[in-house]
């Protein structure tokens, strides 16, 4: 049986990222960067796929764990019969290569432990060479090339499973240091284990210090901000959804995703989150990024890219693990890449808008980009597309879509009105109207008094909480209240926001059968509907309650178990930590993201 997901914590260097569990086994990582052949990934599997084990050779217990103050070095503090020791983990930031670093500290008694290094290249499937040169480790299969350097010695009598039995007395330690390198390299030189953890601790720490937040939430928000950095493709500023692929949005089911891409539905939320905490230079590498990666004709703008901004992302299944909690198949690409999503075109003209309205030096060639986007925008807003949730049904005319085409051309006409530009504004003005008016008469259900996913259905849709954020209608607006009182009652459990009603029979609208858990944005924006309303208990309460999902280390998954009282999905989940941020900032103040978003957008409808 699988670990929890709570049982990991994360590991970065902001070009890849590994899980550890709190028995100190390396679970996870891919190699070189997030999206990379996984060299462990005993998570999507066992032992045999790829991990590498640190733990008293005794039965033992993991007494704590934590991360030193703001930082992505990991502690954690084992005890047995014998004593008990810390074990240090970090990936220092990289430089010129991935390395993983470990360090076993004597605290009590004498220790006997084991170390196995067992990775198993392209997700599990490729059992490296192993030797020794010059007292290294030697690990090694087509692309990829390990170099180990220990304290201590590797027993290859079991090539497979290179092992290192050794004890650590209190007062004492013992290091290990992983190098990732292309085969045809092999300089690698050692590193200086005890400085490298300092210098890496001192990183995190001056880059959390930044942290303009000085609110109750201070410690949930500094940690989602290190999530954030951590999941950064620092080369291009890109921002990863996740880590990880195909952890199942429900134990044993299908609904398995590979989340190692950026997606451009989380834009305006990640600019936000990190304008708000002052961290102005992610946010312009961000909008970097973002300019990158949609360039060329509108119509092949994308929903998601690799960090670098490509746009193949070919989807397949690794049939030889049998994925997490025997959920499979297990996948790597995503096929949604090719869908058309409307929606985006919203996001993205958001996201550019609020890197303007909040002072960041406009790019010459954004708006540019942003004038192609509208003329395309205005030919095929009407266009039936496959919506926010990436459905693999038919496509529709989603009442989200249409909420982000009218933020489309909202922001456009801002754009010209405020800033200056050269646009044709009345006619984005009278654009921006017929797409309201259109809204307002065919996604919204006047007897039930609520917006719904689609033009003439009945079901509801969570993505229509963000309707007042985005400033479509005020929170106040018998309709936006409508909304979200029928959300809660029908989408609702247990405290929780569904996305959209998901019920093993209801295959028909996303074209996939079995349920998924709670995904925890949708319970954030509930709460930021409240705060927007003036409900401000109300929206706290529901804030305090997500909070409290979080694991020991401050880190969220994608979903909710709620049947199971588990995290689900893919971990840690970016889109789970960037509304924790903004949230914080809206109960902090009546000037948090909501209300500047929101708030800038509701002049004029006309």
């Amino acid at each position: 049986m699988s670990r929890p997901l709570e049982d990991y914590a994360l590991l970065g260097d902001t070009h890849t990222a590994a899980l550890v569990s709190t028995d100190c086994s390396i679970d996870w990582l891919c190699l070189p960067r997030f999206d990379s052949g996984a060299a462990f990934a005993a998570l999507l599997g066992g032992p045999e796929h790829g991990r590498w084990s640190l733990a008293p050779r005794e039965r033992f217990r993991t007494e704590s764990r934590a991360y030193r103050g703001d930082s992505l070095v990991l502690e954690t503090t084992l005890t047995c019969d014998s004593g008990s020791v810390c074990v240090i983990d970090c990936m220092p930031i990289r430089t010129d290569r991935p390395d993983v670093v470990r360090r076993v500290e004597g605290i009590r008694g004498r220790v006997p432990m084991r170390s196995v290094l067992a990775p198993r290249f392209d997700y599990g499937s490729i059992v490296p060479w192993a030797r020794t040169r010059g007292g290294r480790l030697d690990l090694i299969a087509g692309p990829d090339h390990l170099l180990v350097d220990a304290d201590v010695e590797f027993d290859l009598s079991d090539p497979e499973h290179p092992t290192a039995d050794f004890s650590v007395a209190a007062g004492d330690a013992v290091d290990f240091q992983l190098h990732w390198l292309e085969p045809w390299n092999a300089a690698a030189e050692p590193l200086d284990v005890k400085n490298t953890i300092a210098h890496t601790t001192d990183w995190w720490r001056d880059w959390a210090g930044r942290c303009s937040y000085d609110g109750p939430y201070r410690d949930a928000v500094v940690r989602s901000l290190v999530v954030l950095k951590a999941l950064t493709y620092a080369p291009s500023g890109g921002i990863v959804a996740a880590p990880t692929t195909s952890l199942p949005e429900h134990l044993g089911g299908i609904r398995n995703w590979d989340y190692r891409y950026c997606w451009i539905r989380d834009a305006t939320f990640t600019l936000l989150a990190l304008l708000e905490a002052g961290y102005d230079q992610e946010a312009r590498d961000w909008r970097e990024w973002l300019l990158r990666a949609v360039a060329g004709r509108p119509e092949q703008m994308q929903i998601m890219y690799g960090v670098d901004g490509r746009r193949r992302l070919t989807e397949f299944e690794l049939d030889w693990l049998p994925g997490y909690e025997d959920s499979t198949p297990v996948r790597v690409g995503n096929l949604a890449a090719q869908q058309v999503q409307l929606d985006v075109y919203g996001e993205l003209m958001d996201a550019l808008h609020q890197a303007r309205d909040r002072g960041i030096p406009p790019d010459p060639n954004a708006w540019h980009v942003q004038r192609a986007l509208m003329d395309f925008l205005e030919g095929h807003w009407r266009d039936p597309d496959h919506g926010i949730w990436e459905v693999r049904g038919p496509q529709r005319h989603f009442t989200h879509s249409k909420v982000m085409a009218w933020v489309a051309a909202d922001r456009a006409v801002k754009a010209v009105g405020a800033f200056g530009l050269d646009g044709p504004i009345d006619r984005w003005k009278r654009l921006r109207r017929e797409i309201f008016d259109e809204v307002c008469e065919k996604g919204y259900d006047a007897d039930r008094e609520t917006f719904t996913q689609y033009y003439g259905s009945r079901e509801l849709d969570a993505a229509l909480l963000v309707i007042p954020d985005v400033g479509f209608l005020p929170a106040g607006d018998p309709r936006v209240r409508g909304t979200a009182a029928a959300v809660e009652r029908e989408l609702m459990r247990d405290g929780f926001v569904d996305r959209y009603p998901t019920t093993p029979e209801q295959h028909d609208i996303d074209g996939l059968t079995g349920t998924e858990g709670a995904f925890l944005p949708c319970t954030f924006w509930l709460a930021d509907n409240y705060v927007l309303q003036g409900d401000v208990a109300t929206g706290r309460a529901i804030f305090e309650r997500l909070l409290s999902l979080r694991n020991d280390v401050g880190l969220l998954a994608e979903e909710y178990d709620r049947d199971n009282g588990r995290l689900v999905g893919n971990y840690p989940q970016a889109l789970s930590h960037i509304p924790l941020i903004n949230t914080a900032f809206n109960l902090a103040s009546t000037h948090g993201p909501a209300h500047r978003r929101g708030g800038a957008t509701t002049d004029d409808s006309s």
